[in-house]
């Protein structure tokens, strides 16, 4: 990490240059877990499709229309050599949750039964819940949970004592999002592929974060957002085997997506990844995707990774310094802290923290099953990115050594 500089780093993100004319407080923006911001190389590419390359993909036979397809093919490469799979595995959907729900539409209703199960954790997001709740109202296959171990986290040696031969899909994220354990994937792949069930990942906290190796880790599906990685809203991608998406059932139907229909009734799909890109795609999103990877890959994972992993250790020995923090994961690898301030409900604490100008999430985080096993209502996340500074963590922690004095928020 010698050259890395997340002080330089913050120069490319308008998000910040713009907030120091804007707010009385410095901007401390912790809610990465949420949403990241996006450095000028992306507002740029998503300007230039407007300003200059405006166009729709596969719809026309002129130059503007070409150039158009071949950035879009050149970002489904750029997206496979940054998690080492095949272009043609590559889907472009809408965002991790779409990602999610094509599998389990696509892939889940064609072909699980009532004898089937499914296996999930307290701690998925929401994404990654109830879409298998409507996939076992569907088909009557039932969904069972990997216990976690007394830190909260997905172990093998758990999946391996819930597995059983009716386990068609074991569905899980590979970090986090209120915990931020990074799960042993390749361990749970090579466990669900003994049992014949697929392993099917929510990548949205992991991507952005740490080197993704689908073929490595043996994924047989992987979903994340573009948005989560400095990208654009409205992005995301599925990557599947490629046996395995033409196996799956397309999400929607419509224009681009089919070789051939008639009116009697008889449709051909073409072949992956198309046949699940249905109607006018998110281009802008695409191409701003295209340029975030690729700015990500610049600074490079392994920096990132280390960088947070520091920061989370500097946070959490900080905070504990306190004395006024009850943190429920201390022990997790990723850039989020979770915690309560002691006797402070969690929204309350973060609307104080809002007036010292910190930005932090509170309430369920979309794991709504994962109160039960924190055994409290509500919690405050602090999550970083590359751009997150020491100092950021220290406005935290000092604003959380007064956090009892909350009610202030109320009156200044």
């Amino acid at each position: 990490m010698a050259n890395f500089d997340p002080y330089k780093i913050r120069e490319d993100f308008p998000m910040y240059r713009n907030h120091v004319m804007m707010q009385k407080h410095p901007l401390v923006w912790l809610d990465n877990a949420s949403t990241t911001f996006k450095p000028d190389c992306v507002l740029k590419s998503v300007e230039d499709y407007y300003s200059f390359e405006t166009s729709n993909s596969h719809r026309g036979d002129y130059d503007l229309c070409f150039k158009v397809d071949e950035k879009i093919l050149e970002t489904r490469k750029t997206v496979a050599h940054f998690i080492n799979c095949d272009p043609t595995e590559v889907v472009f959907t809408s965002g991790t949750t779409n990602s999610i729900n094509l599998v389990a539409f696509g892939y889940g209703v064609k072909y699980l039964t009532k004898d089937d199960e499914i296996l999930l954790t307290q701690a998925e997001h929401a994404s990654n819940v109830l879409p298998w709740y409507k996939v076992s109202e569907m088909t009557g296959a039932k969904v069972k949970f990997i216990p976690l171990d007394k830190d909260g986290r997905l172990t093998a040696e758990n999946l391996r004592k819930t597995i059983t031969k009716h386990t068609k899909i074991v569905a899980v994220a590979q970090v986090t999002n209120v915990l931020g354990y990074i799960a042993p994937i390749k361990e749970l792949a090579k466990i669900a592929h003994e049992y014949g069930a697929l392993l099917v990942c929510d990548g949205a906290q992991s991507v952005p974060h740490i080197k993704t190796d689908v073929k490595d880790l043996d994924i047989d599906f992987l979903s994340f957002s573009g948005h989560k990685l400095c990208g654009p809203t409205g992005i995301g991608v599925l990557y599947g085997k490629f046996d395995l998406l033409k196996k799956t059932d397309p999400f929607m139907t419509g224009g681009g997506m089919n070789a051939k229909f008639d009116m009697c009734g008889d449709v051909g799909y073409l072949e992956p990844p198309l046949r699940f890109e249905a109607g006018t795609q998110n281009i802008e999103g695409i191409f701003g995707l295209n340029e975030a990877i690729k700015y990500i890959e610049k600074i490079g994972l392994d920096n990132i990774n280390a960088y947070e992993e520091e920061l989370k250790r500097y946070a959490v020995e900080e905070l504990e310094k306190t004395g006024n923090a009850i943190i429920y994961n201390p022990k997790s690898e990723a850039g989020i802290v979770t915690f309560n301030i002691k006797d402070v409900f969690a929204q309350d604490a973060a609307t104080y923290l809002n007036s010292k100008g910190i930005a932090c999430r509170s309430g369920q985080h979309c794991a709504k099953i994962l109160i039960d096993f924190l055994g409290v209502v509500a919690t405050v996340r602090a999550s970083f990115y590359f751009y997150t500074t020491k100092e950021d963590v220290d406005a935290l922690v000092d604003a959380v050594r007064h956090g009892k004095e909350f009610l202030d928020a109320y009156f200044n």
